[in-house]
């Protein structure tokens, strides 16, 4: 990303960065698997004609794209 991952300026998002390398690689996978199965859902949502639930779904893959980014950088 080329920009400054909005979840770092929370507490909580500072918190992940501190992890150990191998607790934040576990939970990492878990947000990118998570990233890819709410992007389903969305598409399946979509193609349902249900788009509160297609654009809920996108936001929970966007979220868990920027945790697993950041996860993926580490404590700088």
């Amino acid at each position: 990303m080329g920009y400054l991952n909005p979840l770092l300026r929370l507490p909580a998002g500072k918190a992940l960065l501190a992890l150990p390398e191998e607790d934040r690689a576990r939970i990492e996978a878990v947000m990118r698997e998570l990233r890819d199965q709410a992007n389903r859902e969305a598409e399946t949502a979509w193609k349902r004609r249900k788009g509160p639930m297609a654009a809920y779904w996108r936001a929970v893959a966007t979220y868990a794209r920027h945790i697993a980014h950041a996860l993926s950088k580490g404590a700088q």
